[in-house]
């Protein structure tokens, strides 16, 4: 059926014919079908990676597998969201080994998009903990591959923007918990100077993330809130807490009912914003304890909010870089004070070591940032990738949606032999998106 699709940035908007499938058989006779094709999740990837002409929506592809209570290995077909499992396997005592910022996308959409937490530092990202996967290839064929069996296309899978086939099954490890609940701290750090010793004072934290006012100068230039976690134990809640350890109430989410309008988001009402986030917390340190959902997710009990940035829709720009090249974090906030163009949004998360082919992460620093689409903001962003290049960095393609494909080429040292991987995967280059025709990878 064709229709007008966008991903959850609202930008771009293209004309797309999409399918659905049930069974896998289905999805073979698509790729016959198609000249080109690309599988799209829950569209909550925020550019243009899951957008093409044709599309097949997996998200009838969503039946678990197997789940073994006992030693938490969980097998589900990839349209599932992640707020599916978590309906499931919380109330067994077990969690997702790593989660985005929201649980509303699948499991096929985590792998290709390798999706980060709040514990990459400890705990790496979503390929760390896959056991093994199914893959439907250009050649119409379904492949097994880990880690061991078929590396490349694994590899090239994981990270790999559904450029090397239809994921459809997905077997990977959950973690243990005791409880629905995090034990959070929260400290608030006067500039920027100080949010960075704080992640390093904390960093034996599993999870870990902050929020920064990029819109401050002077002495309180990048001042920000650290904040950390831990699952917590029975022994750390409350009667109440106690009396319902993993399952946790029922709560109408808010809705956003309309798109705002364009004016609303300027620079006086994001320094509004931040004044007001940085004093809700009239303390230097808060600890509680509070259920998993506002830790992980505090976006997720607004739907639509996406609807906040205008008709014309935002762009996230997530940039990551190395642990030693903090000027050049320093350097980016200062053009984005220095523009106005401060984001609601300002999320700043250290990542650990990772070793893999075209993933995002790589030990550094990471910035999210929020810009809604208007007249000179790529011009800027051209700018900023300039920096990121500078300082050895680069860019989440699962955020992007207007990356110039030689900051991809010169940011991703992988990203020769990725294509190489693609093309021997791909056929006759059936599976390709705006994205990935955009960045030349195909």
């Amino acid at each position: 059926m064709e229709k007008r699709l966008a991903n959850w940035g609202n930008y771009p908007i293209i004309s797309c014919d999409e399918t659905t499938f049930t069974q896998v058989d289905q999805v073979e006779d698509m790729i016959s079908s198609h000249s080109s094709i690309i599988a799209r999740g829950n569209g909550r990837c925020y550019g243009d990676a899951s957008l093409a002409t044709n599309s097949i929506s997996t998200l009838k592809f969503d039946k678990v597998l197997q789940f073994d209570t006992e030693t938490g290995v969980f097998e589900c077909q990839s349209g599932i969201t992640l707020d599916q499992i978590l309906r499931i396997v919380v109330p067994e005592g077990w969690f997702l080994p790593v989660t985005p910022g929201t649980k509303f996308i699948t499991v096929g959409g985590a792998v290709a998009s390798d999706v980060h937490g709040k514990n990459h530092h400890a705990e790496g990202s979503f390929s760390n903990h896959i056991i093994d996967m199914d893959v439907i290839t250009g050649k119409k064929e379904t492949l097994t591959c880990s880690k061991d069996k078929l590396p490349d296309l694994f590899w090239a899978t994981c990270g790999g923007m559904g450029l090397t086939g239809i994921i459809t099954r997905v077997k990977f490890g959950l973690k243990k918990v005791e409880t629905a609940y995090i034990k959070q701290k929260q400290i608030k750090a006067k500039n920027l100077d100080e949010l960075i010793r704080l992640f390093e004072e904390y960093n034996q934290y599993t999870y870990s993330m902050a929020w920064i006012d990029c819109l401050q100068k002077g002495d309180s230039f990048g001042r920000g809130i650290l904040i950390v976690g831990e699952h917590a134990t029975k022994e750390e809640l409350n009667a109440q807490q106690q009396a319902a350890l993993l399952n946790l109430p029922e709560k109408r989410p808010l809705s956003v009912p309309f798109n705002f309008p364009s004016f609303a988001l300027n620079t006086l009402t994001v320094k509004a914003f931040n004044w007001l986030y940085y004093a809700k917390n009239t303390k230097r340190e808060i600890n509680n304890v509070i259920p998993y959902e506002p830790f992980f997710y505090p976006l997720d009990a607004i739907l639509h909010w996406n609807r906040g940035y205008g008709k014309a829709g935002f762009v996230q720009y997530q940039f990551v870089l190395p642990l030693d090249k903090k000027e050049g974090l320093v350097e980016i906030l200062k053009r984005i004070s220095d523009a106005g163009l401060g984001s609601f949004l300002a999320v700043l998360k250290v990542f650990g070591h990772q070793d893999d082919l075209i993933s995002f992460p790589r030990q550094g620093y990471t910035l999210a940032l929020d810009f809604p689409v208007r007249k000179g903001l790529f011009a800027f962003l051209d700018e900023l990738d300039a920096v990121v290049l500078q300082y050895g960095g680069r860019l989440y393609l699962s955020k992007d949606a207007r990356m110039k494909k030689e900051v991809f080429w010169q940011s991703y040292p992988n990203a020769q032999r990725f294509a190489e991987i693609v093309k021997a995967y791909n056929g006759d280059n059936i599976f390709h998106s705006v994205q990935s025709e955009r960045l030349g990878i195909n």
